[in-house]
Parts: structure tokens; C-alpha cells; sequence
């Protein structure tokens, strides 16, 4: 059965968007993901987190499906745990860019998402997980984050803030990798090119589906791209200044079931 409005995909990134500031999933937003799934529109979260840390949140979403992670880096199926398409960022790439980022901005603390289903996340000393709810492995020092292949390096500075640290980042990096900003504390280094819009491309062609059926939800700078290729993309009232001024509309946060509020206009008659 087709979605009663253009929208036959709903894109959500997850933190600071359709989860709660605690981690957890409204029975608000679940209730309307469900209305436009019998609706016949399909969900599809797009997120930062790679496919390990999406993987429960996915459970509570009903467990099946397709799950862009790592900044589009990752197409996840949650069904089948395993990742229908990934690309790694070059370690020694990442090296160089941490190198001229220092020598720009003095010493930042880096974090590091290794590729696969079960790859850990492994922070060097110094660093500060943003969601001390996610579990990540201390290293000893940072040539210990580049053991195995990696989907993302995730940047905190001790006295910048992330606008400014990736104001400096994307100046010095320049192709070596894509530089984007996902939420407080979390600037982040992906492979050149990369974005959630890429990820989001591919699982939405793999579903048969594309940009102008297609409604995206987002809170920070890294959502731009996500934005740029649907249709219509909704900033929650929580959003970075910078999402918001792309939007095609600004919901309620996500403390406030933003994105219910817009579902249950879109599928009031699911």
C-alpha cells in the first residue's frame, strides 16, 4: 500500500532528534512511526553512531530493516546483522589530518570508530565520551586507535568550540577527509566524500525508492547534506542554527516529540 502523501521515507537521524536526551524512544514517536509505517511509508534511521551502538535502539524499533550509521559511511541490515555497504577512512590519511589540525589548534583528544558489525569504539587518553551511555574501550595511546580499520575519527579540543574546531579543521584537512559536526562535543573526520546524504542514496535505492519521496529529520550541521537530497527536511527546535536555516520547517524538539507532531499531521488518516 503507497503512503497517502508524497512521503514513502521517513529519514530520522537519532541523538538529539528522535531520541530523548536520555537515550530512549518515546511511546509518542514510536506510535507515529508505527501510523506511517501501516501507511505503507518505510523508516529508515540515518545516524552518526556506527552499526554496533545502532543495533538495540534498532530492537525497540522493531529489529528488521535497513540503518544508515557512521555518517553514511555504513548501510546496516539489522535483520541479517551485516553491512550491505561500508567504506573505511585511510588511517594514515586520518593521521596527517590530526597532524595539521594540531599544528593549527594544539593538541586535541581523538576517538575512533573501528568498520564493521562488531567493531569498538577505542578513545586515547584525554578524550571525553559526548554519551558516557555508550560503551568505548581507553586505549593507552593514540597509536592504538589505528590497530584496525576505521569508519570515522571523533575530535574534542579542550578550550574550542566545536564551531570553531571545525571552522579549523575543514581549512587544514582540505581533501584528506570530510569534516562534520554531529552534536556537542563530537566533531568528526569521515572518508572524503561521504556524508549521511551519500549513505542515505543507497539505502533508499536499495529499498526502490528516492529523494522526492523521501522526508528527513535532523538536528545539527551533518544533517545539511541529508537535507539537501530529500524532498522536504524538517530541523527540530533543538537544531544547530545552521540546520535550521536550510530547513523546509521547524518542529517541536526532541524532548517534545518533534517528529511525532509532524508524522501525526502527515498520517492522520493511516
Amino acid at each position: 500500500m503507497a503512503a497517502p502523501t508524497a512521503y514513502a521515507l521517513v529519514a530520522t537521524d537519532l541523538d538529539g532528534t528522535l531520541l530523548r536526551s536520555d537515550d530512549t524512544l518515546s511511546d509518542r514517536s514510536l506510535a507515529a512511526l508505527a501510523r506511517a509505517a501501516e501507511a505503507g511509508a518505510r523508516h529508515l534511521v540515518v545516524t552518526g553512531r556506527p552499526a554496533p551502538r545502532v543495533r538495540p535502539l534498532l530492537d525497540a524499533l522493531g529489529g528488521g530493516g535497513l540503518a544508515v550509521c557512521a555518517q553514511g559511511a555504513q548501510v546496516y541490515d539489522a535483520a541479517a546483522d551485516r553491512l550491505l555497504w561500508s567504506v573505511t577512512l585511510d588511517r594514515e590519511l586520518a593521521e596527517t589530518a590530526l597532524g595539521k589540525i594540531e599544528a593549527e589548534v594544539g593538541e586535541v583528544y581523538a576517538a575512533v570508530d573501528q568498520d564493521g558489525v562488531d567493531g569498538l569504539t577505542l578513545i586515547e587518553p584525554g578524550y571525553l565520551m559526548p554519551h558516557p551511555t555508550l560503551p568505548a574501550v581507553r586505549v593507552g595511546r593514540r597509536g592504538d586507535l589505528w590497530s584496525a580499520p576505521i569508519s570515522k575519527v571523533l575530535l574534542r579540543h579542550p578550550r574550542l568550540s566545536d564551531d570553531e574546531l571545525t571552522e579549523t579543521a575543514r581549512a587544514v584537512v582540505g581533501p584528506l577527509a570530510t569534516v562534520t559536526m554531529s552534536g556537542p562535543g563530537t566533531v568528526e573526520l569521515q572518508p572524503c566524500g561521504v556524508t549521511k546524504a551519500t549513505g542515505l542514496a543507497l539505502a533508499a535505492e536499495h529499498l526502490g525508492l528516492g529523494p522526492h519521496q523521501t522526508i528527513a529529520f535532523g538536528d545539527m550541521p551533518n544533517d545539511i547534506p541529508m537535507f539537501d537530497w530529500a524532498a522536504h527536511g524538517v530541523a527540530m527546535a533543538n537544531a544547530h542554527p545552521e540546520l535550521r536555516a536550510v530547513a523546509d520547517e521547524i518542529t517541536l524538539s526532541n524532548e517534545d516529540d518533534g517528529i511525532a507532531v509532524v508524522l501525526e499531521r502527515l498520517f492522520s488518516g493511516a
